[in-house]
């Protein structure tokens, strides 16, 4: 089954109706992908309510792709506001577990940054990761190219199915070490594809911190780059049961359209999406 879905539902105007508030905006996106990354739980860690309250907006099969909070992953630079390492996690394990009883967790992305390298302290440290959420499926997604070096490569992918995590694909611009290649390889049964965008310069020099985003990732895949990334999906299909496609080349908003292209291409149909809404004089006389 291939999931194809965007990083976020709340900055995609091309799926919302004309009358869409922001309270909206998730139902509207559910009437057209099966599946969602929650990013805003990087930066904290959604609360119990929120939570209730995006699994009741969502379809009974919506799934979403959960990113781990950045003090999990080494990302953060402020004070964490957690007494201690425990308290976090045990803090987001009470969030997951509300995914998980109502079947709508897919996955936890634990992204690691790109000082993230291959060495023994990193490799136990995903050791830690994986005990501490045991119970959840965790895709792991590396952004520093050692891990993918020709010295390393097969033991990164033998190491992470040994732990029964699961790699996260990725297609972004190939920059040195602070970018990865994109390895077409699944470690299980499913299968995280990250599709970043090919913006190198963006890449490279992301400006000031309020604007990287609008920088990073604008881009927009052209028909045959799409075409070249179809394969590449069937590919990961021939391998794991579930493959989950979100893309996040969203700075200028072409993240809808480009799955909604790759969805065609694949000839895929969703179905069980939300009803989607008709505009207010939608059919008038």
């Amino acid at each position: 089954m291939i999931h194809i879905g965007l990083t976020g539902w709340g900055d995609h105007p091309s799926l919302y109706s004309q009358t869409t508030t922001s309270r909206d905006k998730l139902y509207d996106y559910s009437g057209h992908f099966p599946v969602v990354e929650l990013d805003t739980s990087f930066y904290s860690i959604p609360t119990v309510g929120n939570v209730q309250k995006w699994i009741a907006e969502t379809p009974k099969h919506f799934q979403f792709v959960v990113k781990a909070y950045q003090g999990m992953t080494g990302h953060l630079r402020d004070e964490n506001p957690y007494g201690n390492t425990q308290e976090m996690f045990d803090a987001f394990k009470e969030a997951i577990h509300i995914f998980k009883k109502a079947g709508k967790l897919a996955l936890i992305l634990v992204q690691f940054p790109p000082w993230f390298d291959c060495q023994q302290k990193n490799v136990q440290y995903i050791r830690y990761i994986k005990e501490q959420l045991a119970e959840f499926p965790i895709a792991i997604e590396f952004r520093n190219r050692t891990w993918y070096s020709a010295q390393f490569m097969d033991g990164t992918l033998n190491f992470l199915k040994q732990q029964g995590l699961f790699h996260t694909v990725c297609d972004e611009p190939q920059v040195g070490e602070g970018s990865v290649p994109l390895v077409p390889i699944s470690t299980g049964d499913k299968v995280l594809f990250r599709i970043h965008g090919r913006n190198v310069h963006g890449w490279r020099n992301p400006g000031n911190n309020e604007q990287w985003r609008k920088v990073r990732f604008l881009y927009d895949y052209t028909t045959e780059e799409l075409a070249s990334l179809k394969e590449k999906v069937e590919q990961l299909q021939n391998t794991a049961k579930e493959v989950y496609v979100l893309f996040n080349n969203n700075s200028g908003h072409h993240a809808a359209g480009n799955a909604k292209t790759l969805q065609k291409m694949l000839g895929i149909e969703y179905h069980n999406l939300s009803p989607k809404q008709l505009d207010f004089f939608e059919g008038a006389d």
